[in-house]
């Protein structure tokens, strides 16, 4: 772990403004892509003052920055191993990620399916004592935008097209069985799964997959109803929202917490999801009772905030911009951001699917002021698409190839970060987790 400048082995004590931290929970994450959910279980990176809730979680913040940026504190969670096929992902989490003293050789580049074929056979890639694993498994194929293949997806692990027709327990949209597997072999005492939304009115793929996950180790873990989470609540400047699974071991749990959690309604103390730090646009801040202390959404301009336009910009994520054209408002990612809202769903795809940072009078440009000022249409820089998405400006998403070092484009960039779980909602569901760990397992 690197701190203040040393380098520190994990589990070691951290020490910031009083608050000590023993990084003792040890973390596996599946389909890492550049890392989101990573660097939410690290902790320890910048984000928004306004993104936070200090009224709700007192203890989160470790110092403000300047009256607009505050650095959360580290988690108890260290990562042990991370896994996608993506070899710009490896790049850019291995270059990130290195900050924390975690070595790069943790990030393994095969696919899921291997992984667990290679254990079968007698070699086994994972680490042992494992406390926790993540995964996103694959949306392409329960996503809106996409073609909704679902469980009968025609992409295989390795994300090349199968034989039409004919569906594998191998295929893309059916990776979560893998993920099942890992957790079947790592056995840890809890695994968090994140779809896209649109997997939840796919048919009964969410019934499906939630008894799938319940079924592990003959019923040894618990799985607490699949929830949707709306980043937009928890201090994410996006329209985001992403359903997730919680499993508990059960042999784990105390026994009160295996009452409390196999409830149909979980009581609020013992709820593994995060609480709601932040209302809506257009939704009262009164809406509940336990909600009156939420704060009001974070905006798009209070997160591209300071940043200078691409020309004027050292950064080379804030330099690259997709140059496609405007192709008329039918199109996907042709309209332009409101400033005042929160913003679009940051996605995976790039190039023409990135909407516009400002259209031009003639495109219908609501940014008048700004175009007045001579300010050119354009869209959305990697940088702003990372700001939207909470990674720190720290995280390095752009960089040219050099006789020791692979590039990394702007268009994997943009890839990477339209398929990352937000940071900051990352962190959200580690603290919860944290602070809940003795109430579930008395440890």
């Amino acid at each position: 772990m690197i701190h203040g400048g040393v380098v520190m082995e994990t589990k070691e004590l951290l020490v910031k403004n009083d608050i000590q931290t023993v990084k003792d929970k040890n973390v596996l994450s599946l389909f890492s892509g550049a890392g989101g959910m990573d660097l939410g279980f690290e902790g320890n990176f910048n984000v928004l003052t306004r993104s936070l809730n200090e009224e709700i979680n007192p203890h989160w913040r470790t110092e403000e920055l300047d009256s607009k940026w505050s650095k959360l504190a580290p988690t108890k969670f260290s990562t042990v191993f991370a896994n996608d096929i993506l070899k710009p992902a490896q790049l850019a989490w291995q270059h990130y990620f290195k900050r924390f003293g975690i070595n790069g050789d943790k990030y393994n580049l095969n696919s899921i399916v291997d992984l667990v074929r290679d254990y079968e056979n007698g070699v086994n890639h994972f680490p042992e004592n494992v406390d926790v694993v993540t995964g996103g498994f694959p949306c392409q194929d329960f996503s809106v935008a996409g073609k909704r293949r679902g469980l009968n997806s025609h992409k295989s692990h390795e994300n090349k097209v199968v034989e039409a027709g004919v569906p594998s327990v191998e295929n893309r949209g059916q990776l979560y069985i893998w993920m099942k597997k890992v957790v079947e072999i790592v056995k840890p005492k809890v695994f968090i799964a994140e779809n896209v939304k649109g997997l939840v009115n796919l048919g009964d793929v969410k019934d499906v997959i939630q008894k799938d996950f319940s079924s592990i180790g003959d019923n040894g873990y618990l799985v607490v109803p699949a929830r949707v989470l709306h980043s937009g609540n928890y201090g994410v400047p996006q329209s985001r929202e992403r359903v997730f699974f919680i499993g508990f071991l059960r042999e784990s749990l105390r026994d009160e917490a295996l009452i409390e959690l196999s409830k149909e309604h979980i009581s609020k103390t013992f709820d593994p999801y995060p609480i709601q730090t932040h209302y809506l646009p257009n939704e009262p801040n009164n809406l509940f009772e336990i909600f009156d202390n939420r704060k009001k959404f974070v905006s798009v301009k209070d997160a591209l905030i300071d940043l200078e336009e691409p020309e004027l910009s050292d950064d080379l994520a804030q330099q690259s911009f997709s140059k496609a054209k405007f192709y008329g408002k039918h199109c996907q990612g042709q309209s332009e951001v409101n400033l005042n809202g929160l913003g679009p769903t940051i996605r995976s795809e790039h190039h023409g699917n990135i909407e516009f940072r400002r259209l031009s009078k003639e495109n219908g440009g609501k940014h008048i002021k700004e175009l007045d000022k001579g300010l050119e249409q354009r869209r959305l820089t990697v940088r702003e698409c990372a700001r939207l998405q909470t990674f720190p400006d720290d995280y390095e998403f752009v960089w040219r190839k050099s006789k020791n070092k692979e590039g990394l484009s702007a268009s994997a960039s943009y890839k990477l970060i339209g398929n990352a779980v937000p940071p900051l909602l990352g962190y959200h569901i580690a603290k919860r987790l944290e602070d809940n760990w003795k109430l579930y397992f008395g440890e």
